[in-house]
């Protein structure tokens, strides 16, 4: 038999599960602008890639400001991941997975970049230093020349190395993907 205290806690409990339930006139639809802001996303195509470009000049000067003390300079050597090198690895005992070596497409690492980084204030910088450091990093590993300029026409059309290194998953096959 349950002690009074226990029927208590269990009823509080049960409350708890089911009243969020009946919360339907909560908050308010996002607004279009409110959306955009968020509706950041690239794809490997290049769908969503915003408007302005970078050279890999200025990527240089905005890595040593914001990336260098992470990922050391020229993109090897520090506290986090290595971005630079590693091509023809991948297949030997010792793979080194980075942006040259592995990372499929150039648009989907800006997409990256501009989400997450730099690490201490994403999405801080301009989306104009944000193609620059795509087109630094990417000239870095030897696949944009040094005086590269990014923007959403060029950055598509970038072919990374491993690019075609990717087998895609059978089962995602079964996804109806949108037009």
């Amino acid at each position: 038999m349950l002690s009074p205290k226990q029927l208590f806690a269990g009823a509080v409990a049960a409350a708890l599960l089911v009243l969020p339930a009946y919360a339907f006139d909560f908050g308010r639809p996002a607004s279009s602008d409110e959306i955009k802001l968020w509706d950041i996303d690239v794809r490997p195509d290049g769908k969503g890639l915003p408007d302005g470009s970078g050279t890999v000049e200025h990527g240089k000067e905005v890595f040593a400001e914001n990336c260098a003390a992470c990922h050391g300079d020229n993109g090897q050597g520090g506290i986090k991941d290595r971005l630079v090198g590693g091509q023809g690895t991948l297949a030997s005992d010792n793979p080194i997975k980075t942006v040259g070596s592995f990372w499929p497409y150039a648009t989907t690492l800006f997409d990256y970049i501009h989400r997450a980084m730099p690490y201490q204030a994403p999405g801080s910088l301009s989306v104009d230093d944000y193609y620059a450091l795509t087109a630094y990093i990417l000239s870095l590993n030897g696949i944009v020349p040094p005086d590269g300029k990014l923007d959403k026409e060029t950055l598509p059309k970038v072919k990374m190395p491993n690019r075609d290194g990717f087998i895609p998953d059978p089962e995602f096959s079964k996804v109806p993907v949108p037009k």
